[in-house]
């Protein structure tokens, strides 16, 4: 079982999940974010260090890493949750804003997975994982580029999977295919379990992550009871 895991594009809601989940298996957990003042109350809470950093910038990314090193060792687990989106009609959409939106969503998974991946093949071993969405196998009207990164997101997740397993480093992909619970959007009352609680979605993660290698998943898809697919 890993024992140090960063969770990049820390936040209050499935990271944070994951965070708590993490700690109470006895794994260690950096906290990684653009605007890391949102992640005081969850450091504070579960004993986690939190590192600033901006993942579509590459000297960034191999900071936080070396950083981490440095702090808390070489670490065993990176889960990828960064995303931007920009929407609208395609012929209004502000090129410098798809750009961001692609740079954030995947090019940022790059360059965190191939920081990771150099870690981890020294030490012989590892867990990637991404987070996807919907958008990663549906592109919707007016959310191309939220499209364009997810699919990005998933085409590395892939490629990487075949190339780093054999290399006993197991790299996942995560669907979450509808909107997550958050105090901010509750389940109707009258609509008990149609939004995807992020302490179930933590749970499934770590299940992949404790997954013999003999049987590894490279992808799966979560969604709500009543979500349509």
């Amino acid at each position: 079982m890993p024992t140090t895991a960063l969770i990049v594009g820390a936040g209050s809601g499935l990271s944070a999940s994951l965070a708590r989940l993490f700690v109470k298996e006895g794994i260690s957990v950096a906290l990684a974010a653009r605007q890391i003042e949102k992640l005081t109350q969850l450091s504070s809470e579960i004993g986690a260090v939190s590192f600033a950093a901006d993942v579509s910038k590459p000297d960034q990314v191999q900071q936080l890493f070396n950083d981490v090193d440095n702090k808390l060792g070489s670490v065993n687990i990176v889960v990828y949750n960064p995303s931007y989106r920009v929407r609208g009609h395609l012929v209004d959409l502000d090129p410098i804003e798809v750009a961001k939106t692609l740079s954030i969503t995947a090019y940022g998974g790059f360059l965190v997975a191939q920081a990771a991946a150099k870690r981890m093949l020294q030490q012989g071993n590892g867990a990637i994982f991404f987070t996807g969405a919907s958008a990663s196998v549906k592109g919707y009207p007016q959310s191309a580029p939220f499209a364009m990164g997810k699919f990005a997101l998933r085409g590395l997740a892939q490629s990487i999977a075949r190339e780093l397993a054999p290399k006993n480093i197991h790299v996942a992909h995560f669907v979450i295919d509808g909107a997550i619970r958050s105090a901010l959007r509750p389940d109707p009352a009258d609509k008990p379990d149609s939004t995807l609680d992020p302490d179930a979605i933590a749970q499934t993660y770590l299940s992949i992550l404790r997954q013999p290698r003999s049987a590894w998943t490279w992808e799966v898809e979560l969604r709500p009871w009543v979500e349509h697919f």
